[in-house]
């Protein structure tokens, strides 16, 4: 089934819910047993999916199944937030005296995760250059249990060889857990690339309009029941109301993302133009660094990517350029309808690589306004940048 068709009928039973086309808000703690044997079933682990509220009700339960199939995946778990799916994704398969290997472009709050609670449990963290391919055979130690990676990095935009890292990580006998927000089910096939287990911000594309926070973790069935387990015990769970709303944004993430790439095309290729920008970090702008693997291995690509201007900014530049947007919010997060735009300073954040850059950096979401509008808005921004300097 083409994924267009699929994000239109998946998670939809009419039938059972008098006509109504998308499954109501099942809001619950509670749920009751038909009987003492359905019951014990749940007592001894062979119990229906929908038990206790905090493990799912029926809101999740379509939710999952629906992103699970979107993934090519066995199983999702949604959670209650991007960051809460990591924690569960790297304690599911980490303890006290194990080694992971972490992509140096990670996501900030999965760094410091690692550096502080990972550190505390008694694992150890080393950060690989995201660039590293096959040659990350070479930092697998024996205690190495994890191979994390994030291709493209949400702030610095490296593609990375997933394929060759995922061949050195199983030969070595270690999982491979991976940040795939910026691919979405749509645009990256995960497990087709080699991840063992796939990490989505539902926060972004999936709920798509800025008004829920939520994670999926998806698996193949191997791994799915240490994830539960993991999941079960944390507690982690997202609410009925928000499993509700990213079923909704489901139905128009295709063309929601479609519209995004086009956007994003056109703005980055007019940026790419200007004589006072050094570098567009969008891997599918042709040119770009990281453009061959990411034809290779995406079919799209979502509205995020940043700029690297020749010249550092001051602060006071900045502010005046910044504070007088006007299609462009000041913002953290991203995928939802709306344009963002943020300073970065992406040497600050790494430890294994050099930032081979010195002018300002910006990382920009390219929401569905015209693009038109949205390059002016650019160019009068620049513009006062310049003027200020």
């Amino acid at each position: 089934m083409n994924k267009d068709t699929l994000l239109a009928t998946i998670g939809t039973a009419p039938e059972d819910h008098s006509g109504v086309v998308n499954i109501p808000v099942y809001r619950g703690s509670t749920i009751l047993f038909p009987n003492y044997a359905e019951f014990d079933k749940a007592e001894n682990g062979t119990q229906p999916r929908v038990t206790y509220g905090r493990y799912g009700t029926r809101s999740s339960v379509e939710l999952q199944d629906s992103i699970a199939a979107l993934d090519g995946a066995d199983h999702a778990i949604v959670t209650a937030s991007g960051l809460s799916a990591i924690v569960i994704a790297l304690l599911t398969f980490l303890k006290h005296g194990d080694h992971v290997l972490m992509v140096d472009n990670t996501y900030g709050c999965t760094r410091r995760f690692c550096d502080a609670e990972l550190k505390r449990a008694g694992v150890e963290t080393t950060y690989y250059d995201p660039t590293i391919g096959a040659g990350i055979a070479a930092l697998i130690k024996p205690n190495t249990k994890v191979v994390y990676v994030e291709s493209p990095g949400s702030l610095t935009f490296e593609v990375q060889d997933i394929p060759a890292i995922a061949k050195a990580a199983h030969e070595k006998g270690c999982v491979v857990i991976g940040d795939n927000t910026w691919g979405t089910p749509l645009y990256m096939d995960a497990f087709g690339l080699g991840m063992d287990v796939s990490i989505h911000s539902a926060t972004k594309y999936i709920g798509g309009h800025s008004d829920l926070v939520m994670g999926v973790i998806t698996c193949k069935k191997e791994h799915y029941v240490p994830l539960w387990r993991t999941f079960r015990n944390t507690g982690a769970c997202a609410s009925a109301d928000n499993c509700y709303l990213a079923q909704r944004g489901l139905r128009t993430m295709g063309v929601r993302l479609k519209q995004h790439f086009e956007n994003a095309m056109t703005v980055a290729k007019w940026l790419k133009a200007r004589k006072d920008v050094e570098a567009v970090l969008y891997p599918a702008l042709p040119g770009a660094p990281g453009h061959e693997l990411w034809k290779r291995d995406f079919s799209g690509a979502c509205g995020l990517f940043s700029i690297v201007l020749k010249e550092p900014a001051t602060q006071e530049a900045l502010a005046h350029m910044m504070d007088h947007m006007d299609y462009f919010g000041m913002g953290y997060s991203w995928g939802g309808y709306e344009s963002l735009m943020v300073t970065i300073s992406p040497q600050k954040s790494r430890s294994a690589t050099k930032w081979p850059y010195n002018g300002q950096a910006f990382r920009l979401h390219i929401g569905l306004e015209n693009p038109d509008d949205l390059i002016r808005d650019l160019e009068r921004g620049l513009e006062r940048l310049r003027q200020t300097a």
